[in-house]
């Protein structure tokens, strides 16, 4: 605490020397008496004088006639009258000029070394030690180890509106549950409970649904089934990365390096804990190697400029998007942003809107896979499972000879509540 308090007499012992040298050297400039060269009016006599002696050499020479030359005499001497009137005039305003210098110099000191300590007690922060890297970085670890705990931060979410769901479905996800509580090594039906209770807006009912497939699966969990476990546990916080979900994205890592989903949240989390600098290169880096079809990618793109800037990166271009993707199949981030504004029935209309827009493109120009599935899972979402279906039917022949592609298509219809 010594060393801390002496830094700071010692900051302020030289930032007060430096404005009062400052201030000084102004002060000097201002209440500095006469120029060398002395006044104006003074000035322009010895200019007229010397204008006359060289009439009267050019006269000797017979250069300027002697008529010509008498006439420019007489009107020189008339300036130089006038010269010396003034000169005399400005002497006797000499003490007029020196009070307003004195209320001049007056002004400056109060504005330099007042005006300018007041300044930074307004917008700086007096008595802040010094902050080199590697106490950043020291901050930066201590705030990771200690942010809060998953149930810490699910206490300071608000409470969540209930989903305006039909009737017909509720009952039907009455069901499921009691099923599931029946039969809970039923890994289908957890796989199931999990998608609903996430539709229905219960993102910690539904992770803790998909903590129990993922203990019942093993050693078989993929890394998918861990992010999905991540995800939930993310968007039930509002958004924040906790110690919990980063011990799953973790493990996500651990089955799947490249695993995009686990690396965008380490991003997030990073920047959530004071180090954007290694949030910026996470994300860049992701973006640069992803499809523009992939989940990640809108979010990035909307939020990696200002990540960039708070990184010390003045200058950053998002890189440019294929020909033909300039539009995300899925929502962006002010739709999202809009869509927590809306009543359910404009929310409704909203998903309806954007699954026709999808389902449409999809039927003229084809997509990728991931594209597909989003448009089963969203019409699963809606109700509408006869369409699903159709969907569902018309992508397995799309995708019949990838079977990588296929498994996120059947993925989709099994949250949907389609496939086998």
């Amino acid at each position: 605490m010594a060393g801390h308090d002496g830094g700071n007499i010692m900051f302020w012992i030289l930032t007060g020397a430096l404005a009062l040298v400052l201030t000084v050297l102004l002060l000097l400039a201002l209440l500095r008496g006469n120029r060398d060269t002395g006044p104006a009016e003074a000035f322009d006599l010895q200019v007229y004088r010397d204008q006359l002696s060289e009439i009267e050499k050019d006269t000797a020479r017979g250069t300027i006639a002697a008529d010509e030359a008498e006439r420019l005499k007489v009107e020189i001497s008339r300036r130089i009258l006038a010269a010396d009137t003034a000169a005399q005039e400005g002497n006797s305003d000499a003490g007029k000029a020196g009070i307003a210098s004195f209320v001049m110099a007056g002004l400056v000191a109060a504005t330099v070394l007042g005006g300018g300590f007041g300044l930074y007690t307004y917008l700086g922060n007096p008595g802040t030690p010094d902050m080199p890297l590697a106490v950043r970085m020291e901050e930066s670890q201590k705030a990771r180890d200690n942010r809060m705990s998953q149930a810490d931060a699910e206490e300071r979410m608000p409470a969540a509106e209930p989903v305006d769901a039909p009737e017909d479905y509720m009952k039907l996800v009455v069901q499921l549950r009691d099923a599931v509580e029946k039969r809970p090594d039923d890994e289908r039906g957890l796989v199931l409970l999990a998608s609903t209770e996430a539709t229905l807006g219960n993102y910690k009912a539904a992770y803790e649904v998909q903590a129990k497939l993922v203990a019942l699966l093993g050693e078989g969990a993929t890394a998918k089934d861990y992010t999905d476990l991540a995800d939930m546990m993310i968007i039930a916080a509002g958004g924040y990365v906790s110690p919990e979900a980063q011990e799953v994205l973790e493990q996500a890592l651990a089955l799947d390096p490249e695993n995009g989903v686990a690396r965008f949240y380490g991003g997030l989390m990073m920047a959530q804990t004071g180090r954007p600098d290694v949030a910026f290169q996470m994300w860049d880096i992701l973006l640069r190697s992803s499809p523009p079809e992939a989940p990640w990618v809108g979010p990035i793109r909307a939020q990696i400029e200002e990540l960039a800037f708070r990184a010390g990166i003045s200058r950053y271009e998002l890189p440019p998007l294929p020909e033909g993707h300039g539009d995300q199949a899925g929502p962006s981030a002010a739709d999202v942003a809009a869509a927590s504004d809306m009543t359910p029935e404009e929310r409704q209309e909203m998903i309806l809107g954007m699954v026709e827009n999808l389902s449409e493109r999809l039927a003229e120009e084809g997509g990728p896979a991931p594209d597909w599935a989003k448009l089963i899972t969203a019409l699963g979402v809606v109700g509408d499972s006869e369409r699903a279906q159709a969907i569902y039917n018309e992508a397995k022949g799309v995708f019949a000879n990838d079977p990588a592609s296929l498994d996120q298509i059947t993925a989709a219809a099994t949250r949907a509540g389609l496939a086998d």
